[in-house]
């Protein structure tokens, strides 16, 4: 499965991007995290509850940044296991780009999913993953610009 799309931040680039490498953000954004703990500058540790259609599941899993092409781009990989749930894998590449102080995000998200999970019907995994990007970026957004919330 794959996901794209673009959001528009009111905040230079600078603050979107120090915002996305703070777990303590990251955490008050991600739907349904418990935990994120920072290894390192490049690994992160999560742990995260979701509920897709009837199954509920609690995932730990571990995310890796490759930050050589910051700020203007960066690309982290991760993987979680749900226990009985199933297990998820993926990763995504992200750009900004600044203009007059407001910054474009875009990102391109590719997770595969095994378990109990991928026997949803990838119309419903694919529905929610949506909605939970939406629901991050939308928080995300008014974290990094209270003033717009």
């Amino acid at each position: 499965m794959e996901l794209n799309d673009e959001i528009t931040i009111n905040a230079p680039m600078a603050r979107v991007y120090e915002a996305l490498n703070n777990p303590e953000v990251l955490r008050q954004c991600i739907p349904g995290c418990e935990e994120l703990v920072k290894h390192s500058d490049t690994e992160l540790e999560a742990k995260v509850v979701l509920k897709i259609g009837p199954v509920k599941a609690r995932f730990g899993g571990a995310v890796e940044l490759d930050t050589s092409g910051a700020p203007d781009a960066f690309s982290l990989t991760g993987q979680g296991n749900g226990g009985a749930a199933g297990y998820a894998k993926g990763g995504a590449d992200v750009t900004l780009k600044e203009e007059e102080g407001v910054t474009t995000l875009t990102y391109t998200a590719k997770v595969e999913i095994s378990g109990k999970l991928a026997q949803l019907g990838s119309r419903l995994i694919q529905s929610t993953a949506k909605k939970l990007a939406g629901k991050f970026f939308k928080t995300f957004a008014q974290v990094v610009d209270p003033v717009e919330a």
